[in-house]
């Protein structure tokens, strides 16, 4: 008897297309299991998400360009250069000091930035990369703000893995009260789909490194007498000064009056009265990010100022007030 093999020309041809029709019919009952929820009235993308979500694309440079270089020593330009579009590269900053357990943290915080970048860019269009400070020195300057003197040493981020991770917990946070606050403004439902992802996985980074700081808040950051808990205290107040717009920002500690239900002071996750997430909107970011208290005063992470056109806006505004101011005051001197 002779042996078939599928290999063979006729047989190979029927094996491919049984296999073929097997496949279509597991794809055809995953997509009845799994449909695809799109609503049947609405845009997927409206127009006024395309500026409110490109704002947003400022906070996710900053993060994947410092979290990049701390863990690798270089950053998007290797990783992922289609996605700067142009944009200058950061300031100062480096390979940081990390144990091995902080590393992994931060390199996985590294590679869900430049997704959430490769994400925007695919909906909302991307931005040139927005010319960051992340030396040292600035690190330094903001910490002496937080605490009012001089620390000596001035602090540097690249230290170690502790110095590392509370310069760490200013940023994610600040991109999540972004996405809630931009949340009941968003119109599309594909925008509406990227935002909550986006702010998913945002949330769950800022508690990752407020649990990461909550378990050695006691510990006493070396050289200086203060904790680690004392450290988010004076940062989040920092912010709250910044921002203008009450409390919204508490450190690992706070009052029974500002804990969950008023009865805990641990603060491990920051939320308002209700246990809900604080939002804040891009003039209060902007405020917080410039590190001068002001949207139209640039500085801080941000030199140049931040990308798109809210950030542009606010600055064309600023420059038209000090315009008309400039106009009156020469007006009443004649």
């Amino acid at each position: 008897m002779p042996i078939i093999s599928i290999t063979s020309p006729p047989y190979f041809l029927i094996f491919m297309i049984l296999l073929s029709s097997k496949l279509f019919c597991i794809s055809l009952s995953q997509d009845l299991l799994c449909p695809t929820v799109t609503p049947k009235l609405g845009l997927p993308v409206s127009k006024e998400d395309i500026d409110l979500l490109q704002f947003s694309e400022n906070l996710e440079f900053l993060e994947a360009e410092y979290f990049l270089w701390a863990t690798h020593g270089y950053g998007l330009d290797i990783i992922a250069p289609e996605l700067v579009m142009g944009g200058p590269p950061p300031i100062g900053v480096h390979k940081a000091n990390l144990d091995f357990f902080t590393r992994n943290i931060i390199n996985e915080f590294a590679m869900q930035e430049v997704g959430h970048l490769r994400a925007l860019k695919s909906k909302v269009g991307g931005l040139p990369r927005p010319l960051m400070d992340l030396s040292a020195r600035h690190f330094a300057h903001l910490f002496d703000e937080a605490f009012g003197y001089k620390l000596q040493p001035p602090f540097d981020p690249y230290r170690d893995s502790l110095n590392f991770m509370l310069s760490c917990y200013a940023l994610p946070y600040a991109a999540l009260v972004g996405y809630v606050g931009t949340n009941p403004l968003i119109q599309g439902y594909e925008t509406k789909r990227l935002l909550a992802g986006l702010l998913g996985v945002e949330s769950g980074q800022d508690a990752i490194i407020r649990m990461y700081l909550y378990e050695r808040a006691g510990r006493v950051v070396y050289p200086y007498r203060h904790t680690v808990a004392e450290f988010t205290i004076h940062i989040s107040n920092l912010r709250n000064r910044l921002a203008m717009c009450g409390t919204k920002d508490e450190g690992l500690f706070v009052p029974w009056q500002l804990g969950a239900e008023n009865r805990t002071i641990t603060n491990i996750l920051s939320a308002d009265f209700d246990s809900l997430s604080q939002w804040r909107t891009p003039e209060e970011i902007l405020r917080i990010m410039y590190n001068t208290g002001s949207e139209h005063a640039l500085g801080g992470f941000f030199p140049g100022g931040a990308n798109g056109n809210i950030a542009k806006k606010l600055l064309k505004l600023e420059c038209g007030n000090l315009k008309k101011a400039a106009t009156k005051k020469l007006k009443k001197k004649n």
